[in-house]
């Protein structure tokens, strides 16, 4: 057999190593051939430690490459406006497994350095928020007393990797992947050969029949299923992803034991190293990669260069037929115990909170909780005689088990409050919207998915909900005197689902909402559902019944003279006011400059 022909790129260089282009193409790249940001934590506890001798008392000071790029390695954000000087920091929990001594001390961390809040995320992270500088060193060491990291939470880096959070727990699932899981992140987590990708490397695994780990948008997703000759392994996708140009994931069409998993994850992740493209940022993902090459060339690829052996042909997993893949509500283990699983506030808590969860799951539990892929929360291990009080304390610290469908289906990314990316204000909006639909639609139970994000980069997975809300800035004349000014609003986006057959939301075209005016959209496109759904058992698949033209014609609809209610949208001045983004770009580039 001829050995396999990589492609060259039509335009010029790409920036792929495999193929002899070495030399950086834009500033990302340079820095890390600077140095490797995974480098960074030593001078880090440097800078923490200077900071509080008061040789150092603002982030100006730092080096610039550190502040806005390395830091990211060990999950460090400035937040923003950034000259104030304080972080959000992702802390890594792979698999969403905690401990409840863990959880403590996260919760302890976020009340002594981080004004009491905390954020799930839905890749099973913690994010804290409000940290200063000289606090790092101590809350590190808190940290790695009870095991947790931050490493490569965050940068070109493998990120999190996401699992079933009742891996080992659910009596129906087909294996349990954790300690796969487990092997992956040793291998590859903090090792300099994979600590500068082209961009971010997300990966998912799991056993789980529900298929809870979102592997069609991940960048590589190993989804275990059974084979008719009861033969257990994973189904691999290749190539998914979110933020502006979405692509739902491809199966190499392999059947992968467990025994060869680890090394097939390294093989990928190698390829995507050695041949993703780095020229611009914009095109780094592996999807565009992907998208060029195809499952076809991938599967050789990796065959020959990083294998050495062919993978046995193998058929689809088994799609799951849950759309909305949680594990809120009870549910049975396999030892005869149970789970209970809640929505927070969008992925929102206090580390108070985080603390009374912990000593719930070891009065009423063995001490075990997980965070899921949809911003919830599990306990696990609760008997039969115990469910009820402990379904009572969760109502007391307002983690209802059964919350609405508005509640439980709703998730927003972290916004504008912390993220200097965002262009509005999701966590607090979202919390309202769910709140005014529960007052509105009190009957409506059945499972319906609102996504709240404050960018493109799809953070809350905009594209994937049955109605997707994308900030943007809304223009509006000014007391009839043609001054203009520009709100908080959304893009609109409907009918996005998982399972087969998957589909993203389609844009509604030419519709900007005000922010105050999601709840009677949202409203009004459920109650167009119900009286039209014509027999369709769910708002997705009466949605996906409709072509382009009928979407936007009752969404357009939906949206004619709708009420404000709840909190007026902020304008861009009071949004905003540290954004000068081309300035700050220049005044970075001319600092990077001087700093090399």
């Amino acid at each position: 057999m001829s050995p396999v022909k990589i492609p060259r790129p039509k335009r010029g260089g790409e920036g792929q190593w495999g193929l002899g282009y070495k030399e950086p193409l834009n500033a990302a790249e340079q820095m890390k051939r600077d140095e490797n940001p995974i480098y960074v934590k030593e001078r880090i506890l440097e800078y923490s430690d200077q900071w509080r001798r008061g040789q150092l008392s603002d982030v100006d000071h730092i080096f610039v490459a550190d502040l806005r790029s390395r830091f990211r390695w060990y999950g460090l954000y400035t937040q923003r406006p950034e000259e104030d000087g304080y972080f959000m920091w992702r802390i890594r929990i792979p698999g969403g497994i905690l401990t409840s001594e863990q959880t403590r001390v996260i919760g302890k961390i976020s009340q002594d350095f981080g004004r009491d809040v905390a954020d799930v995320t839905d890749r099973q992270n913690i994010q804290l928020h409000w940290i200063r500088l000289p606090d790092v060193r101590e809350i590190w060491e808190r940290l790695e007393s009870v095991g947790l990291q931050t490493t490569e939470a965050c940068g070109d880096t493998p990120r999190n990797i996401l699992g079933c959070p009742l891996a080992g727990v659910d009596a129906t699932e087909v294996f349990d992947a954790t300690e796969l899981l487990y092997a992956c992140n040793e291998r590859i987590v903090g090792d300099p050969e994979f600590s500068n990708l082209p961009r971010k490397w997300k990966f998912s695994i799991t056993g789980c029949t529900h298929q809870c780990a979102v592997h069609e948008a991940n960048d590589v997703a190993f989804v275990g299923h059974q084979r008719d000759d009861g033969t257990v392994g994973f189904d691999v996708w290749v190539g998914g992803g979110l933020s502006s140009t979405p692509r739902f994931g491809e199966r190499l069409g392999v059947f992968v034991k467990p025994e060869q998993a680890l090394d097939v994850y390294v093989g990928i992740t190698s390829v995507f190293r050695d041949y993703g493209y780095r020229r611009s940022r914009n095109k780094a993902r592996l999807k565009f990669l992907m998208a060029d090459w195809g499952p076809e060339l991938f599967r050789a690829v990796l065959e020959e260069k990083y294998l050495g052996y062919k993978l046995e042909d193998g058929p689809i997993a088994k799609p799951s037929p849950e759309v909305h893949r949680d594990h809120t509500g009870v549910g049975r283990q396999k030892d005869g115990d149970n789970y209970v699983g809640f929505a927070l506030r969008n992925g929102r808590i206090t580390g108070t909170e985080l603390i009374k969860l912990a000593d719930l799951a070891d009065e009423e539990g063995k001490g075990r909780l997980r965070t899921t892929t949809q911003q919830k929360m599990i306990l696990l291990d609760i008997p039969d005689e115990r469910l009820a009080p402990t379904m009572d304390k969760l109502e007391e610290l307002g983690f209802p088990v059964f919350s609405s469908t508005f509640r439980s289906g709703m998730m927003a990314c972290t916004g504008i409050e912390f993220c200097k990316l965002s262009i509005v204000e999701t966590k607090a909006r979202a919390e309202w919207l769910y709140s005014e639909l529960e007052n509105r639609m009190p009957d409506f139970d059945e499972p319906i998915r609102i996504n709240v994000n404050g960018c493109p980069n799809s953070c809350a997975r905009y594209q994937l909900a049955d109605i997707g809300f994308m900030g943007v800035l809304v223009t509006e004349k000014l007391n009839g005197a043609g001054q203009l000014d520009k709100l908080e609003g959304f893009n609109v986006h409907i009918g996005g689902h998982l399972g087969e057959p998957h589909a993203f939301g389609r844009k509604v075209k030419g519709l900007r909402l005000r922010a105050d005016e999601l709840p009677s959209f949202a409203e009004r496109v459920l109650r167009l559902y119900l009286s039209q759904r014509d027999g369709h058992s769910t708002f997705g698949e009466w949605v996906n019944s409709l072509d382009d033209k009928k979407i936007n014609a009752f969404a357009q609809e939906a949206a004619k003279g709708l009420e404000r209610v709840g909190p007026k949208p902020v304008s861009t001045e009071e949004i905003r006011p540290d954004d000068r983004r081309d300035e700050e770009r220049e005044k970075f580039l001319e600092k990077l400059g001087a700093s090399r």
